[in-house]
């Protein structure tokens, strides 16, 4: 048995991405172990706090330069692999990861509305499930992280969500997130079987397959299998029903980590899709520009229609999705890289949102919209975390959302032209108006039905402030200045778009350095 693990030349003398899925999951096991809560919440915020500085250790060693998987580390267990690495398309959820699971924490000691060893224990699981997926570049060490999440996800919900349906929920969640998993795995094995004839040994090594794409077999089945168990996963329409349940559900807690795991979706159609298999993808982007575009729209006219603002947010995340895989789907550095920027300013600024809504929920126990009302005299810093995460979702000057959008509508206006970009750009305006909208009503418009007086007797508002510096921070300083994160990804896409196959409209622009010199 062959248990040695082997570095690149670029990499360091301990396993950093080994270690950033380890500390959470050694904390959530000592979590368990703990006598005391107290004991408990020190673990928890130690292990995130650990790895919130190895994730920011990561951004200041990664070489921007450099397109090749960093950071290699590999280990054979007999006929078993291990492999992980970093690159420009997994770079930036990595610290996305580390700093929600802390904010996280924060929010559940300053609601307290259930916190004891599962449920901390449980956070951190999370945290190091997803760690573990976003670096993985083995095929089943990848699927086996998926078959991993919903364990954590689903004690949080049973135990801490706030519905009164939430049996029923877990149930659909399974139904749906087992047929994803179960299509992913024969794709998967596919993939690997795939490369036999080739004179290959059975490997789920996704740089052996990148390198050897050719000499697969049955690549339309393989497109199909993992892009609908991928499409589950983000969710993409029609395969959205179990989320705005679980929104409505679960718990606040739960949802600012889940948010990230959402891009999960996103991140494997751009790993293990376009690289694997970019011929097919090509011959199914039609397809796929329809499914987005349903999403987009359909997504905003629901979340225009609904008085559960989790409900409403869930549906936004659905539109915001359509907007993300049509940029992948474009086949081109500009739409990729838009893309992926995107992700990450769609997963911060939708947390900020989540957790705004869940301080108000403890406050006035309702989700409803009609029922609130009025807030923003009493609860101005919550207003405000709800209001620059709304902004940052909408493509204006000074918003996270701004670059990353203009280099997505020309990679659009490249591939597909104007019409197709013209569409994005009315769903985006869509997403703008039902953001507002629950804004207006929330904080600025008298409630329709009084409920029980707003208290905040129970909120230490001091640490509240903490989550709304953290996030309104970030998604202000991203706004005005995205270059370096347009570095992390910029050789990534251009590396990725060399694996297309080539397409009528290949001029060759100059955007994202031109936006990157400015």
């Amino acid at each position: 048995m062959d248990t040695s693990m082997t570095y690149g030349l670029d990499t360091l003398s301990f396993p950093l991405l080994t270690t950033l899925t380890l500390v959470p999951l050694a904390s959530m096991v000592a979590i368990l172990l703990s006598k005391t809560l107290t004991t408990a919440l020190r673990i928890g915020f130690v292990g995130t706090l650990i790895t919130g500085l190895l994730s920011l250790y990561l951004l200041l060693i990664f070489n921007t330069d450099n397109s090749d998987i960093q950071l290699v580390e590999k280990a054979h267990f007999a006929w078993l692999s291990y492999c992980v690495g970093i690159d420009g398309a997994n770079i930036l959820f990595i610290p996305l990861t580390a700093i929600l699971t802390l904010l996280a924490l924060i929010y559940t000691l300053i609601t307290r509305h259930v916190i004891d060893r599962l449920f901390i224990a449980c956070l951190l699981g999370y945290e190091g499930i997803l760690m573990g997926a976003f670096t993985a570049l083995n095929l089943l060490q990848f699927w086996f992280w998926c078959v991993l999440e919903p364990i954590p996800l689903i004690l949080l919900t049973r135990h801490a969500g706030t519905g009164h349906n939430r049996g029923w929920t877990i149930t659909l969640l399974m139904q749906y997130w087992g047929s994803g998993l179960l299509m992913t795995l024969v794709g998967f094995l596919l993939l690997a079987f795939g490369l036999i004839d080739s004179e290959h040994a059975l490997t789920f090594d996704w740089l052996t397959l990148k390198q050897n794409n050719a000499y697969l077999h049955d690549e339309v089945l393989i497109f199909v299998l993992l892009f609908f168990g991928f499409a589950i996963r983000m969710p993409l329409f029609p395969f959205h029903g179990w989320l705005p349940l679980l929104a409505e559900q679960g718990t606040v807690a739960t949802g600012t980590i889940f948010i990230v795991g959402l891009k999960l979706g996103i991140y494997a159609v751009i790993r293990f899709i376009l690289p694997l298999v970019p011929g097919v993808a090509e011959q199914w982007t039609q397809f796929v520009l329809i499914l987005s575009l349903i999403s987009i729209f359909y997504g905003a006219l629901l979340a225009l229609m609904q008085i559960n603002i989790r409900r409403l947010l869930a549906f936004s995340v659905l539109s915001h999705n359509g907007m993300l895989v049509i940029g992948i789907f474009c086949f081109n550095e500009f739409g990729l890289e838009g893309s992926l920027l995107l992700s990450i300013a769609y997963g911060l600024a939708t947390a900020g949102m989540l957790f705004s809504v869940g301080l108000i929920y403890e406050r006035t126990r309702t989700a409803f919209i009609p029922r609130l009302g009025g807030l923003f005299d009493t609860n101005s810093t919550i207003a405000l975390l709800f209001l620059i995460s709304a902004i940052s979702t909408m493509v204006m000057p000074g918003t996270p959302g701004y670059d990353a959008a203009h280099l997505l509508i020309e990679g659009v206006i490249e591939e597909d032209g104007w019409l197709l970009a013209i569409a994005i750009l009315m769903g985006n305006v869509l997403a703008t108006a039902f953001l507002l909208r629950a804004f207006q009503q929330m904080f600025i418009a008298s409630p329709k039905r009084r409920q029980q007086p707003h208290s905040t007797n129970h909120h230490p508002v001091r640490v509240e402030r903490i989550i709304t510096l953290v996030i309104c921070g970030l998604l202000i300083i991203t706004g005005f200045y995205s270059t370096p994160w347009l570095n992390f990804i910029d050789q990534e896409a251009t590396d990725i778009r060399a694996h297309y196959p080539i397409h009528s409209s290949q001029q060759e622009g100059h955007l994202s350095k031109t936006i990157k010199a400015n």
